[in-house]
């Protein structure tokens, strides 16, 4: 069983779960710590300026980052899992909210999914997984309903099996939509990259995405 790096933002919403096994690591991002309290779930490290907790935690395992820096909190969060050489990376609170967050979240991702991770995202229902040419994507023939396929940048190589709209040996690029609004018609499904970075989004239930990304 792969080990996960759980990462956990301030604007969690209803319906989070996790299931933490030996082996997981979890990283409160700023106002995450808040979150994670209500779910009775203990963070091994605490990161971020800590403007949207509104106070530096009581807390043994805390880098404390000025307000004014490059990097969110979201992102300083993904590095020091990458530090501690985790490659499965699951982060709540990183969709929804503010658009630009979203924006810069799923950026973030792409850029460590370039260098071998493979990283999940859930909020309000909605789910994303964002790999590099290293991984890729299988779904159950139990899926229903709308799943989209983007490319960070430029993705070669794309092969897009099972779903209503199949694609082999195709190039994505970020310019044009083409994988946006594909089905799940009941098939197993595939998706992989020989070269770039994909983005995978599609609906689905907590518990249901908890159980996928074992």
């Amino acid at each position: 069983m792969k080990n996960i790096c759980y990462i956990i933002g301030a604007s969690v919403t209803e319906g989070m779960y996790i299931d933490r096994q030996a082996g997981d690591f979890v990283i409160a991002a700023d106002g995450g710590l808040e979150a994670l309290s209500k779910l009775g779930i203990s963070a091994d490290l605490c990161v971020g300026d800590f403007d949207s907790l509104g106070r530096v935690p009581d807390f043994e395992n805390t880098l404390q980052h000025p307000c004014e820096k490059d990097d969110t909190d979201t992102a300083l969060a993904l590095c020091e899992g990458i530090k501690r050489g985790y490659t499965d990376f699951v982060i709540y609170g990183g969709l929804g909210g503010r658009l630009d967050h979203t924006m810069a979240n799923i950026q973030n991702c792409a850029g460590a999914a370039d260098h071998g991770s493979m990283l999940w995202m859930w909020g309000e229902g909605n789910a994303v997984c964002i790999f590099g040419d290293e991984n890729s994507l299988s779904f159950g023939a139990d899926m229903k309903g709308m799943i989209s396929v983007f490319a960070s940048d430029r993705a070669c190589g794309v092969n897009i099996e099972g779903l209503k709209y199949t694609l082999k040996d195709a190039c994505l690029t970020s310019m044009v939509p083409l994988g946006v609004s594909n089905e799940f018609v009941g098939n197993p499904v595939n998706i992989s990259a020989q070269d770039g970075v994909l983005i995978v989004m599609w609906n689905e239930d907590a518990e249901s995405f908890v159980e996928k990304i074992r």
